[in-house]
């Protein structure tokens, strides 16, 4: 079963929201690759990300790319936001095509028992694994997108994000 027919959009974002580390936002449609489909005319190129230390292979990794200050980590709703669901795996690699040249940041989630939420112990610490872009550092909650944001030329970038486990 996807994880569309798992959670309603309304449901995945008050899940998310609720979580502290990583907020809503993500597609809820499996791809190795993701692009927006109002950037196709004027996007201009890749942005690659190679996600490491994951603990284990179990559900999938989300990943959001945005270039909102105001909403990071958030994606859904936001106009030039990207994102991306993939299979947890050992080596992984994860795409976001025809990207306009600007500034981003990325946050990601290891969803290991793919339930389209941030699992937390105690309703503070997360469960799951999390990373940003720039290695950003997470404190009582999410980083600032100023601590994660990268620019990004418009032709290709290479993003390495290590994943993090708090338990």
């Amino acid at each position: 079963m996807n994880f569309a027919a798992k959670l309603s959009p309304t449901h995945f974002a008050k899940a998310m929201a609720a979580s502290g580390v990583i907020a809503a936002g993500l597609s809820s449609a499996p791809a190795a690759v993701a692009q927006d489909a109002s950037a196709s005319k004027t996007a201009t190129g890749n942005v690659t990300v190679t996600v490491t230390n994951l603990r284990n292979t179990k559900g999938v990794v989300r990943a959001c790319m945005t270039p909102e200050p105001k909403r990071f980590p958030r994606c859904r709703g936001i106009a030039g936001a990207y994102s991306v669901i993939v299979p947890a795996s050992q080596t992984l690699k994860l795409t976001f095509t025809n990207v306009k040249a600007g500034r981003y940041a990325i946050a990601l989630l290891h969803d290991e028992n793919d339930n389209g939420k941030a699992d937390r112990a105690l309703s503070m610490i997360p469960k799951e694994g999390f990373g940003f872009s720039r290695d950003a550092k997470v404190r009582m909650g999410p980083p600032k997108f100023r601590d994660a944001v990268f620019d990004f030329e418009g032709t290709s970038d290479t993003q390495t994000i290590r994943m993090r486990y708090m338990l």
